[in-house]
């Protein structure tokens, strides 16, 4: 499948409330993920983590079968957004399961957009031992990436991922192409991960450190490469993720 080729099929994300298949990705002990609409460009993924606090569920998006899936993993403390671009089904989670939806300090866009209870955050959500820092890479661009020293997990919503328009050549894991110039080499420093989990894509699994490293330092060098091969899709995700 060709990444910078239009196909009028298959949309940037899918806003309809028809669903194919659901797809459990990233699946652990203490941890699951899933992609709610597998077939769009975007392949929006969301999380559930097991914490000491209960279980949070990670910029969410709704599908059958989702509620069984965090049966397994106990009892839902909360709901995150950690996206300014998005809030996806979190006030459908936050009413589910009475639980407020979590989100930073930083964030306007996203607290306009749900229909539920907010709690603000700054360093750490609640009292799960997720650790969130801000990502400004970039003027008027804000996400949180977020670290949990327990399981050794980095979550990235948007800058990084393995989704269509990503990665090029043999990347396993690629910057998003307007970030490719000024990627966060701020998340190298003194951490180790021993898993990647993305707010779009599969996450990775094996020498996550080794990934990732090669991802953020080799960005700039590949630009040229991802522009030609994936300016298109890029351009396509991004008029999206500002429409919703």
């Amino acid at each position: 499948m060709s990444l910078g080729r239009h196909r009028d099929a298959v949309p940037a994300y899918e806003r309809s409330s028809s669903f194919s298949e659901l797809h459990v990705i990233d699946e652990y002990d203490d941890a699951v993920g899933w992609i709610a609409h597998p077939r769009e460009d975007g392949r929006r993924a969301s999380h559930a983590i097991s914490t000491d606090d209960g279980v949070w569920v990670i910029d969410p998006l709704d599908a059958p079968g989702v509620d069984e899936l965090l049966t397994d993993f106990g009892t839902v403390a909360g709901v995150t957004v950690l996206s300014e671009y998005h809030s996806r089904d979190a006030d459908v989670f936050s009413k589910r399961y009475n639980v407020p939806v979590h989100v930073p300090d930083w964030f306007d866009r996203v607290p306009e957009r749900v229909d539920a209870p907010i709690e603000r955050t700054n360093s750490q959500i609640a009292e799960s031992g997720i650790r969130i820092e801000r990502c400004t890479s970039l003027p008027g661009w804000t996400e949180t990436i977020a670290w949990h020293e327990p399981t050794s997990t980095f979550y990235f919503p948007d800058i990084l991922g393995t989704a269509p328009g990503y990665t090029v050549g043999n990347e396993k894991v690629g910057v998003f192409l307007t970030h490719r110039l000024v990627p966060p080499r701020e998340v190298l420093k003194d951490r180790s991960p021993d898993r990647l989990l993305f707010g779009h894509g599969r996450g990775i699994h094996t020498d996550s450190g080794t990934v990732l490293a090669d991802a953020i330092t080799g960005a700039r060098r590949r630009f040229p490469q991802a522009l030609l091969r994936q300016g298109p899709t890029a351009v396509r995700l991004v008029t999206a993720a500002i429409r919703e």
